[in-house]
């Protein structure tokens, strides 16, 4: 697994690329201390968290410098200001070519950290979809995801009740699915927000991964 890179940066803050297999943030136990934040903190010690992304989701992450730009950050996305787009690889030919998936989500309690479906309890979870490309040889489609909220594992979940899970994806894939990739073929690709300093909108962008 490769390390992070740093893909913008100012004096407010640095956009990075995480890899795909590396915890955003420590978890319990001294086996979880290697991660996003505290390989950063060695070289920024200034470095703060205002988001994060699953281990398995390769991706852009802000990184705020100082507690201001942490603040300013985190009110842009209490009120849903950033915009995220993710690439992912789907199980077979998704149709039709776009849409929305909007259904809630709530944390499955006996086999956590799984999300499922619930309409009765789930809270409100909206995905826009868009069909790029079918690979017709691995029969499986790329497609870019824009969440319209912030759900645990919401691209995941929307996209296995389409019965079309993410390629890789350990949790929520199963058979052919599982087997087509050894990563989960999900990347935040695009993040837009305004700098709290500057008030410039910025729009950082990665290259497909997969």
């Amino acid at each position: 697994m490769s390390s992070y890179t740093v893909i913008y940066a100012d004096d407010d803050l640095l956009v990075v690329n995480k890899p795909s297999g590396l915890l955003t943030v420590p978890g319990r136990g001294p086996d979880k201390q290697d991660c996003l934040i505290n390989r950063i903190l060695s070289v920024r010690p200034e470095a703060r968290i205002v988001h994060r992304l699953d281990m398995s989701t390769s991706g852009l992450v802000i990184i705020p410098l100082n507690h201001p730009c942490q603040v300013a950050i985190g009110h842009q996305f209490e009120k849903r200001l950033v915009k995220k787009q993710y690439i992912a690889l789907v199980d077979g030919k998704l149709t039709p070519l776009q849409g929305q998936v909007n259904l809630p989500l709530i944390c499955d309690w006996p086999n956590r950290p799984r999300q499922i479906v619930d309409h009765d309890n789930g809270k409100a979870a909206s995905t826009d979809y868009e069909v790029l490309e079918y690979d017709e040889k691995n029969d499986s489609s790329r497609v870019r995801l824009s969440p319209l909220t912030g759900r645990s594992h919401q691209l995941r979940v929307h996209m296995q009740a389409l019965g079309h899970p993410i390629l890789g994806d350990a949790l929520y894939a199963e058979g052919a699915a599982l087997k087509k990739s050894d990563r989960l073929c999900l990347q935040a690709k695009e993040i837009g927000f305004e700098q709290p300093t500057s008030k410039e909108w910025l729009h950082i962008t990665l290259d497909d991964e997969f």
